[in-house]
């Protein structure tokens, strides 16, 4: 049953690709569709799955990085909010607008210093849909309500929230729609030079099979697998290397109502974000700790836990426990190792570096970034590869919906409604669900489909077999994993019962 999503592509015996790109996170994904609509040939491997590293346990925030300001990253926040605005525009299933509540605390930041700090954050880039700062009597409203009573005044801001695995997989949709080749479950062996070419060696992680590419530039954006790729890769020096951090997050019971989420200072002067995570939850989150393990093996401390329960209780009136956890996830962060003694401190920002001489074919590493600016970093990669390929075709995606984006009214709640209405044969949440993962694309999703009965087994909580089939067809989902904790967090609601019925039809679907 395998489709043009999850079928190996067919790479023809002796065809040359413009690009290899190793690493199917945010930011191999978002060059992989911005070389590919700019006519470029394109492979991208992943030896596991689609965002299965990093990019599956951010804090799912598209934003600017208020706190970024205090390090004088001036020009990657204004990065960021101009980047904000335009994935408003081009996935608004994906990226919806959030209120923050920050509070004020005595002990910690000033009251005239957070002022300043938002004012800052409204002014460096243009804001079109979403609202200024302002300040807030937290003793009156309700959003002050789960907070502690002598917290009495605090400020409000935008920013945007994101599905991080969803906006990954969207970008290898839209990538594979343009003729990218995106081959998971491959992992990259060798790659050598070969008459002014790269010759790469590629490993099928399930059969274990080996097969030869042919490129002309090998880009390595493996994420924290960075320096692991980089020994593979014969011959390319390089100037910049990786700092690994690890952040980890916690998820609750969401213990307030309304859409808004928390910016919450600690004392340790880092902030802790609070947000509705998939309606019923809360995340807390992140920490920030050194790393030097393999990131294969990255999971939260008991240390982690106490810091971020620590760091919410503090302002919280009722105080949560750790029997109050029902999920906890980690990631790591590749930074540029910018020799900073402070895990917080070191930049987000980007840095790509490109590798070529008279004996190699060009070699680029991708080190740092943010999920927010991930399509700007693209676009400052294919424009050092312009002298390479001097008919490539002009920067394109600041103008162009992700799958699923085109709604044609902006306000994604009025199409929500009217989804929820055209599909009233399903729960209201389960339609509204739908739309909020796939856009516009649950429309030809659902075409035909008028009864609850059509959309196949209902394996529990609104996860149907016609979405399964989507997903197995054109998201790459080869196992339950792959769907039950990163293309959906169905794993929070199902039972053991429903994911072992789901564990035996993604086997028989994905063997047929």
């Amino acid at each position: 049953m395998m489709a043009q999503g999850a079928a190996s592509p067919t790479i023809e015996s002796g065809e040359i690709l413009d690009l290899l790109i190793v690493g199917g996170g945010i930011n191999g994904a978002g060059i992989a569709r911005d070389a590919a609509g700019r006519g470029l040939t394109v492979a991208l491997v992943e030896k596991g799955d689609l965002a299965q590293g990093t990019s599956s346990r951010s804090s799912r925030l598209i934003h600017g990085g208020l706190r970024y300001l205090e390090y004088g990253e001036f020009r990657l926040v204004r990065e960021a909010l101009h980047e904000r605005e335009i994935l408003l525009s081009a996935a608004p299933h994906l990226v919806r607008p959030i209120k923050f509540v920050l509070p004020h605390v005595a002990g910690m930041r000033p009251a005239w210093m957070l002022r300043a700090g938002l004012y800052f954050y409204d002014h460096l880039a243009r804001r079109r849909r979403l609202a200024a700062s302002a300040p807030i009597a937290l003793d009156r409203a309700p959003e002050g309500e789960p907070l502690r009573p002598e917290i009495r005044r605090g400020f409000t801001y935008a920013d945007c929230r994101t599905d991080d695995v969803r906006l990954v997989v969207h970008n290898a949709v839209a990538a594979a729609a343009l003729g990218a080749k995106i081959l998971t479950g491959c992992e990259l062996v060798h790659a050598g030079a070969h008459d002014g070419l790269w010759k790469a060696e590629l490993r099928d992680a399930r059969k274990g099979a080996v097969r030869s590419l042919q490129a002309r530039v090998l880009i390595n954006a493996a994420g924290p697998w960075v320096e692991d790729v980089a020994p593979r890769i014969a011959g390319v020096r390089r100037a910049h290397h990786a700092r690994l951090v690890k952040g980890s997050h916690v998820v609750v019971r969401k213990f307030w109502s309304g859409d808004h989420g928390y910016l919450l200072q600690n004392v340790d002067r880092r902030v802790v974000f609070v947000t509705p995570y998939e309606d019923d939850w809360a995340l807390i989150g992140t920490t920030d700790i050194a790393f030097s393990s393999s990131p294969d093996a990255v999971a939260i401390s008991p240390g982690e836990v106490r810091y971020l329960l620590d760091a919410v209780n503090r302002q919280l009136r009722r105080a949560l426990a750790s029997e109050d956890i029902v999920y906890a996830f980690s990631g790591v962060r590749c930074l540029v190792d910018d020799e900073k003694s402070d895990p917080s401190a070191v930049t987000r920002d980007y840095r790509i570096e490109a590798a070529t001489s008279a004996q190699h074919p060009p070699a680029i590493t991708v080190l740092g970034g943010k999920i927010t600016t991930y399509r700007r970093l693209a676009e400052h990669v294919l424009e050092l590869l312009k002298p390479r390929f001097p008919r490539m075709r002009a920067a394109w995606t600041a103008q162009a919906r992700l799958p699923g984006g085109d709604f044609p009214d902006p306000d994604f709640n009025a199409a929500q409604r009217r989804f929820v209405e055209e599909s009233a044969f399903l729960p209201p949440a389960h339609a509204r669900g739908l739309l909020a993962r796939h856009g516009t694309v649950a429309y030809r999703m659902l075409a035909g489909v008028r009864t609850r009965e059509a959309m196949g087994q209902h394996f529990g909580a609104g996860l149907y077999e016609r979405e399964l089939r989507h997903l197995v067809e054109h998201e790459w989902a080869r196992t339950s994993d792959d769907v039950l904790w990163r293309r959906t967090k169905f794993g929070l609601r199902l039972s053991a019962e429903q994911i072992r019925a789901l564990d035996q039809w993604m086997a028989a679907a994905t063997l047929a």
